[in-house]
């Protein structure tokens, strides 16, 4: 892959798209006053691009990830190192937080849901949002809304590891991803009536399908080799055009699976001067992204700031801890991935001497 790229900076802006929807959820103007879904005629919000960005990327280089693992434990521990130390942390500074906002009859080391907070979120497939105390009378009662989506991540981690048995094989490898793809589609655009209700291990049919699609397709775009085409400035100006014109004319949502992630990916393999040296900064998308949501809702609790003054302090905030969550938890957790994977690597030439 080639080293200049913009993709640190893209996170980071979709993660800052996030905190922007959820402020006005949060701080009760409604997530429908946001200023991209009443633009785009409630076909998308700032929210969703930034979720749908943030699969794309990472469906792209996950699977490279997995291409290159020396094993599937290898390719599983990577992928643990960067979901959940980041994750544990942020959980238990929650639960230190929470003696200053919690407010029940019930004493909070007797509130059964203060116990599993913990254990719950971990789980991911076992989200608990809520503590009962815990922001009730805030606007929007959730702890950590934000957390969702993490399941939903790590699932689509386990499908990609499904391919490694055939890894090498590049023509097996994109028939499966492709027809995949196809199918979700497919189902997605003609039986979401029929299949987005349904549940799976706590995960709605329809955002398996959404941004599991999302995440499908820079999979696939990653098994062509993507970052290889000519012509990115071209390709990148029509398929802008495209993606603006079915958000004006209303046909967004039939065409965005395809669409958007080309887009997305070729703003991330064009080179930029000033998005590219964005990479000295560090990925703070993830951490923003986890801390963001407890931070709004703390300045709701203790300040009822207005969408605007939220915004705006929820942003500073949130990018102050996703610097500090980045150089102090998850990128010691990328160094400590590194080393192991040296070790296995030093260990595998040793066992090639015998």
């Amino acid at each position: 892959m080639h080293r200049e790229n913009n993709f640190d900076f893209l996170r980071f802006l979709f993660a800052v798209f996030v905190v922007l929807t959820h402020a006005f959820a949060i701080s009760g103007e409604g997530e429908h006053n946001e200023w991209l879904y009443q633009w785009s005629n409630g076909q998308t919000a700032f929210s969703q691009i930034g979720l749908s960005g943030f699969f794309v990327i990472s469906g792209y280089f996950i699977f490279q990830s997995m291409q290159r693992s020396d094993s599937l434990l290898t390719y599983y521990k990577k992928r643990f190192l960067r979901l959940f130390p980041a994750l544990f942390v942020v959980l238990i500074l929650t639960l230190l937080l929470l003696p200053f906002v919690y407010e029940r009859d019930v004493p909070m080391y007797k509130n059964v849901e203060v116990l599993t907070y913990l254990p719950n979120n971990l789980s991911l497939y076992n989200f608990q949002p809520v503590i009962k105390g815990v922001f009730d009378n805030n606007p929007y009662h959730s702890i950590n809304g934000s957390l969702w989506t993490i399941r939903y991540e790590f699932s689509l981690y386990i499908a990609v590891g499904l391919l490694y048995a055939v890894r090498h094989n590049y023509k097996m490898t994109r028939v499966l991803i492709a027809l995949v793809f196809i199918a979700m589609l497919i189902v997605y655009n003609f039986f979401m009536a029929r299949f987005g209700g349904s549940s799976i291990l706590g995960m709605q049919g329809s955002h398996i399908l959404n941004l599991g699609a999302f995440f499908v397709c820079g999979s696939l775009l990653a098994a062509y080799g993507f970052e290889n085409i000519n012509n990115k400035k071209l390709l990148l100006f029509v398929t802008v055009v495209i993606l603006i014109f079915s958000l004006t004319f209303n046909f967004y949502r039939e065409v965005k699976h395809i669409v958007f992630p080309v887009v997305i990916l070729l703003i991330g393999f064009i080179p930029f001067p000033f998005f590219s040296r964005f990479e000295k900064i560090g990925d703070m998308s993830y951490g923003i992204y986890i801390y963001s949501f407890p931070i709004q809702q703390t300045l709701v609790y203790f300040y009822k700031l207005d969408v605007y003054q939220l915004i705006f302090w929820s942003l500073l905030i949130s990018i102050v801890f996703g610097y500090l969550s980045w150089h102090l938890v998850e990128k010691k957790a990328l160094i400590y991935k590194v080393k192991s994977m040296l070790n296995y690597g030093n260990l595998s030439l040793l066992k090639g001497k015998k």
